[in-house]
């Protein structure tokens, strides 16, 4: 067998469904007419979309081609730092198929949907027990409206209190939405260095803390993927000059069950479930990003809740000092549905999901730091760091060198972020893929630094077995191609 995934096998071709067909084919045979032919409205005449006329394996065929050009976590290793595309267990969306959970419509009667109420409810508060906050709301629909939310409860906050503060501090290891919710809230984001072990110093924070900041936005494990070991230290030369801490909680995967982030001081954290809680991911499909908050500011949270009275469950809008309403409706609860399967299969277990994603970071870190430049060798939690500085002298550069990757069968990791690592190759391999694939991903990866000492050229041309070889990413930003018509 191929010691590597990547093939030079059949690659099948086809033209635009456009090109396909022929007059008058058809896949599907519709039902006699039981009523007389009726004249069409005017005003709905005129030249319709132009469909090919095609027959039932021709669909198929194209689709089924299509999906054999996809790649997904269910297909290989997907190592995106900073993302965590972790596998999905398929019980989680066994369950969020159930025809009471997806039949069901958001304007249906409280009485009739006790069941998706419940879970939200208690989901909730598995939240908030996992990370050592008191109040979660599930309202936010992706990380960024969960950052969004935790700016504007901060608002509210330094509102109450007759204050009106114009900063956020954020540091350059923070994720990059971070300082654009800040600033979407009416903050302006102030920018603070990380040191030489890549994580904040508490004099760098006290030196920009004033009484015009309302608070400090971190992100926690950072994008270097460590985990900020000042942040005690940090919360209190914040709280002490009146401001709030928020942590970006979207790399929360690698401490479930081992950090309490409210016992270190936060007072806002955003989650993301299509991350740490295994849901889908990527696609434009619903998202979930949580926002957990301590009790003093729960009173902020949007609105409509989910309450729990006598037994019964129901949306309230009882809530004089929240910010408000974030969308029109939880359109996306099947992902909390197979957010609150995951937990309950798992139970305690959950702190073995954050054990075992470190310890195969950290395999990757050892395995290939005498092949790629390490910025920062010390331990790291749920991913890894590398850059190209090895092989800047060669003109490879770490494009070319994920580009490559992608012939030897593995989904390239993220490059160039954090922006804090010049050519940065942001490696994260969860804690879901077993030691033998990531050692074949670490062998395919010394194999591309092998090539690039030996011909480099062909780095420069990769990937060579792909149906779509090398784009030209200048040209295709500055005239996109937007349809085929």
């Amino acid at each position: 067998m191929n010691e590597f995934g990547g093939t030079t096998g059949l690659i099948l071709e086809e033209p635009l469904l456009t090109e396909k067909g022929k007059k008058g084919r058809m896949g599907m045979s519709l039902p006699r007419r039981d009523i007389e032919r009726a004249p069409m409205d005017e005003t709905l005449k005129g030249e319709g979309p132009r469909l090919p006329d095609l027959s039932e394996v021709e669909v198929v065929r194209h689709y089924t081609r299509l999906s054999t050009w996809n790649f997904g976590v269910d297909t290989g290793l997907y190592p995106l730092g900073s993302c965590t595309m972790k596998y999905n267990p398929k019980t989680n969306e066994r369950q969020a198929a159930l025809t009471g959970f997806a039949g069901a419509h958001p304007l249906l009667p409280e009485k009739l949907s006790q069941g998706a109420l419940k879970i939200m409810y208690e989901l909730e508060r598995f939240l908030a027990e996992i990370t050592g906050m008191d109040s979660v709301s599930l309202q936010p629909s992706a990380g960024a409206h969960g950052e969004f939310a935790g700016m504007l409860v901060f608002h509210a906050y330094h509102k109450s209190k007759g204050s009106n503060r114009t900063k956020i501090i954020v540091p350059d290891t923070a994720h990059g939405t971070n300082p654009a919710s800040a600033a979407l809230c009416g903050f302006s984001p102030v920018n603070v260095k990380s040191n030489e072990r890549g994580v904040l110093s508490p004099e760098a924070i006290a030196a920009v803390m004033d009484e015009q900041t309302a608070g400090i936005m971190v992100t926690n494990p950072n994008t270097l993927g460590f985990f900020e070991e000042n942040i005690k230290e940090i919360a209190e030369i914040v709280h002490a000059r009146g401001g709030l801490v928020y942590a970006d909680g979207a790399n929360m995967n690698a401490v479930m069950g081992i950090v309490s982030m409210g016992d270190i001081g936060i007072d806002v954290l955003h989650l993301n479930l299509h991350k740490t809680f295994s849901t889908p991911h990527g696609g434009g499909g619903p998202g979930a990003g949580p926002v957990c908050v301590k009790r003093h500011l729960e009173r902020f949270l949007p609105v409509p809740r989910v309450v729990e009275q006598g037994g019964r469950y129901r949306l309230s809008y009882d809530f004089p000092h929240s910010i408000g309403k974030l969308h029109a409706f939880y359109g996306n609860v099947g992902i909390m549905i197979r957010a609150y399967s995951y937990i309950l299969s798992l139970g305690p277990e959950l702190k073995r999901v954050s054990q075992l994603a470190v310890l195969n970071a950290n395999y990757v870190k050892e395995k290939l730091k005498d092949t790629l430049h390490l910025p920062y060798d010390r331990p790291c939690m749920h991913e890894c760091v590398f850059s190209d500085k090895l092989q800047a002298p060669l003109k490879v550069t770490t494009l070319d060198m994920v580009k490559r990757l992608i012939d030897y069968g593995f989904h390239p990791p993220t490059i160039y972020f954090p922006l804090v690592v010049h050519g940065a190759i942001m490696i994260e391999p969860t804690e879901t893929e077993s030691r033998e694939e990531i050692d074949r991903f670490i062998r395919a990866f010394k194999e591309v630094v092998k090539e690039a000492g030996e011909d480099p050229e062909r780095l420069h041309k990769a990937p060579h077995s792909t149906k779509v070889r090398r784009l030209d990413e200048t040209a295709a930003a500055r005239n996109p191609r937007l349809t085929c018509f």
